[in-house]
Protein backbone atom coordinates (compact mmCIF):
# COMPACT_ATOMS: atom_id res chain seq x y z
CA UNK A 1 0.00 0.00 0.00
CA UNK A 2 2.87 2.39 0.78
CA UNK A 3 4.41 1.73 -2.63
CA UNK A 4 1.14 2.67 -4.34
CA UNK A 5 0.90 5.93 -2.37
CA UNK A 6 4.54 6.76 -3.13
CA UNK A 7 4.02 5.95 -6.81
CA UNK A 8 0.85 8.10 -6.96
CA UNK A 9 2.60 10.98 -5.19
CA UNK A 10 5.55 10.75 -7.63
CA UNK A 11 3.21 10.85 -10.63
CA UNK A 12 1.37 13.85 -9.14
CA UNK A 13 4.64 15.75 -8.62
CA UNK A 14 5.73 14.90 -12.17
CA UNK A 15 2.45 16.17 -13.69
CA UNK A 16 2.57 19.38 -11.62
CA UNK A 17 6.19 19.96 -12.71
CA UNK A 18 5.39 19.36 -16.37
CA UNK A 19 2.38 21.65 -16.15
CA UNK A 20 4.44 24.46 -14.61
CA UNK A 21 7.24 23.95 -17.16
CA UNK A 22 4.82 24.08 -20.10
CA UNK A 23 3.39 27.36 -18.81
CA UNK A 24 6.85 28.93 -18.49
CA UNK A 25 8.32 27.75 -21.81
CA UNK A 26 5.91 29.40 -24.29
CA UNK A 27 6.92 32.80 -22.89
CA UNK A 28 10.63 32.08 -23.33
CA UNK A 29 10.88 32.25 -27.10
CA UNK A 30 14.30 31.95 -28.63
CA UNK A 31 15.28 34.24 -31.49
CA UNK A 32 17.83 33.13 -34.02
CA UNK A 33 19.56 35.49 -36.44
CA UNK A 34 22.46 35.28 -38.83
CA UNK A 35 25.13 37.53 -40.27
CA UNK A 36 27.92 37.11 -42.78
CA UNK A 37 31.12 38.50 -41.28
CA UNK A 38 32.88 38.36 -44.66
CA UNK A 39 30.25 40.67 -46.16
CA UNK A 40 30.45 42.98 -43.16
CA UNK A 41 34.24 43.13 -43.48
CA UNK A 42 33.97 43.86 -47.20
CA UNK A 43 31.54 46.71 -46.49
CA UNK A 44 34.10 48.58 -44.37
CA UNK A 45 35.70 51.52 -46.22
CA UNK A 46 38.87 50.80 -44.24
CA UNK A 47 38.98 47.33 -45.81
CA UNK A 48 39.56 48.84 -49.25
CA UNK A 49 42.38 51.01 -47.91
CA UNK A 50 44.00 48.03 -46.17
CA UNK A 51 43.68 45.92 -49.34
CA UNK A 52 45.26 48.68 -51.43
CA UNK A 53 48.18 48.95 -48.98
CA UNK A 54 48.70 45.19 -49.11
CA UNK A 55 48.67 45.24 -52.91
CA UNK A 56 51.34 47.97 -52.91
CA UNK A 57 53.46 45.96 -50.49
CA UNK A 58 53.01 42.84 -52.60
CA UNK A 59 54.08 44.72 -55.73
CA UNK A 60 57.21 45.97 -53.97
CA UNK A 61 58.14 42.43 -53.02
CA UNK A 62 57.41 41.25 -56.57
CA UNK A 63 59.73 43.92 -58.03
CA UNK A 64 62.52 42.90 -55.67
CA UNK A 65 62.02 39.24 -56.54
CA UNK A 66 62.10 40.12 -60.24
CA UNK A 67 65.47 41.82 -59.73
CA UNK A 68 66.79 38.74 -57.98
CA UNK A 69 65.40 36.51 -60.74
CA UNK A 70 67.05 38.67 -63.43
CA UNK A 71 70.39 38.45 -61.60
CA UNK A 72 70.03 34.69 -61.38
CA UNK A 73 69.07 34.35 -65.05
CA UNK A 74 72.06 36.45 -66.15
CA UNK A 75 74.50 34.45 -64.04
CA UNK A 76 72.98 31.17 -65.21
CA UNK A 77 73.14 32.27 -68.84
CA UNK A 78 76.79 33.34 -68.44
CA UNK A 79 77.60 30.03 -66.78
CA UNK A 80 76.00 28.00 -69.60
CA UNK A 81 77.65 30.12 -72.28
CA UNK A 82 81.20 29.99 -70.85
CA UNK A 83 81.23 26.68 -68.96
CA UNK A 84 83.30 24.90 -71.59
CA UNK A 85 86.10 27.47 -71.33
CA UNK A 86 86.12 27.85 -67.54
CA UNK A 87 88.52 26.20 -65.15
CA UNK A 88 86.96 23.59 -62.84
CA UNK A 89 87.37 25.76 -59.70
CA UNK A 90 85.63 28.68 -61.40
CA UNK A 91 82.78 26.39 -62.55
CA UNK A 92 82.32 25.16 -58.99
CA UNK A 93 82.35 28.72 -57.59
CA UNK A 94 79.75 29.87 -60.15
CA UNK A 95 77.53 26.83 -59.45
CA UNK A 96 77.80 27.67 -55.76
CA UNK A 97 76.81 31.29 -56.51
CA UNK A 98 73.76 30.05 -58.43
CA UNK A 99 72.77 27.76 -55.57
CA UNK A 100 73.17 30.62 -53.07
CA UNK A 101 71.03 32.88 -55.26
CA UNK A 102 68.33 30.19 -55.44
CA UNK A 103 68.40 29.88 -51.65
CA UNK A 104 68.23 33.67 -51.18
CA UNK A 105 65.24 33.88 -53.54
CA UNK A 106 63.46 31.08 -51.66
CA UNK A 107 64.14 32.73 -48.28
CA UNK A 108 63.02 36.08 -49.66
CA UNK A 109 59.73 34.62 -50.94
CA UNK A 110 59.05 32.99 -47.56
CA UNK A 111 59.87 36.20 -45.68
CA UNK A 112 57.69 38.27 -48.04
CA UNK A 113 54.75 35.87 -47.62
CA UNK A 114 55.03 35.97 -43.83
CA UNK A 115 55.24 39.76 -43.85
CA UNK A 116 52.19 40.14 -46.10
CA UNK A 117 50.20 37.76 -43.86
CA UNK A 118 51.31 39.68 -40.76
CA UNK A 119 50.43 43.05 -42.33
CA UNK A 120 47.02 41.71 -43.40
CA UNK A 121 46.27 40.46 -39.90
CA UNK A 122 47.45 43.70 -38.31
CA UNK A 123 45.28 45.83 -40.61
CA UNK A 124 42.15 43.66 -40.47
CA UNK A 125 42.16 42.64 -36.79
CA UNK A 126 40.78 46.02 -35.57
CA UNK A 127 37.97 45.79 -38.13
CA UNK A 128 37.13 42.24 -37.05
CA UNK A 129 37.07 43.41 -33.42
CA UNK A 130 34.62 46.21 -34.31
CA UNK A 131 32.40 43.70 -36.11
CA UNK A 132 32.46 41.36 -33.12
CA UNK A 133 31.57 44.17 -30.72
CA UNK A 134 28.74 45.35 -33.00
CA UNK A 135 27.38 41.79 -33.29
CA UNK A 136 27.37 41.48 -29.51
CA UNK A 137 25.64 44.85 -29.12
CA UNK A 138 22.96 44.00 -31.72
CA UNK A 139 22.44 40.59 -30.10
CA UNK A 140 21.80 42.22 -26.74
CA UNK A 141 19.69 45.09 -28.10
CA UNK A 142 17.47 42.89 -30.27
CA UNK A 143 17.33 40.11 -27.67
CA UNK A 144 18.65 37.36 -29.97
CA UNK A 145 19.34 34.00 -28.46
CA UNK A 146 22.04 33.30 -31.01
CA UNK A 147 23.48 34.89 -34.15
CA UNK A 148 25.11 32.54 -36.60
CA UNK A 149 27.90 33.64 -38.90
CA UNK A 150 27.39 32.34 -42.44
CA UNK A 151 31.11 32.84 -43.14
CA UNK A 152 31.86 30.12 -40.58
CA UNK A 153 31.98 26.79 -42.38
CA UNK A 154 30.76 24.99 -39.25
CA UNK A 155 27.17 26.07 -39.91
CA UNK A 156 25.24 23.29 -41.61
CA UNK A 157 21.63 24.49 -41.33
CA UNK A 158 19.86 27.81 -41.13
CA UNK A 159 16.18 27.99 -40.43
CA UNK A 160 14.11 29.90 -42.97
CA UNK A 161 12.69 31.78 -40.00
CA UNK A 162 16.12 33.15 -39.04
CA UNK A 163 16.52 36.89 -39.40
CA UNK A 164 19.44 38.56 -41.20
CA UNK A 165 21.03 40.84 -38.60
CA UNK A 166 23.62 42.23 -41.04
CA UNK A 167 21.66 45.46 -41.72
CA UNK A 168 21.46 46.17 -37.98
CA UNK A 169 25.18 45.45 -37.50
CA UNK A 170 26.04 47.66 -40.49
CA UNK A 171 23.87 50.41 -38.99
CA UNK A 172 25.64 49.99 -35.66
CA UNK A 173 29.00 50.25 -37.45
CA UNK A 174 27.83 53.20 -39.54
CA UNK A 175 28.55 51.46 -42.87
CA UNK A 176 26.41 50.59 -45.88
Amino acid sequence: MTKIKLWTLSLFVLFVSLSAYSQIMPNAQSTVAYINSDELLEAFPERKQATDQLLILSEEYKKELDLMQNEYNKKYSDYITYQASLAENIKLRRMQELTELENRMQEFMEMAQKDIEFQEKERLEPLKKKISEAINAVGLERNYTVIYDLADSGIAFISPRAEDASPFVKQKLGIR
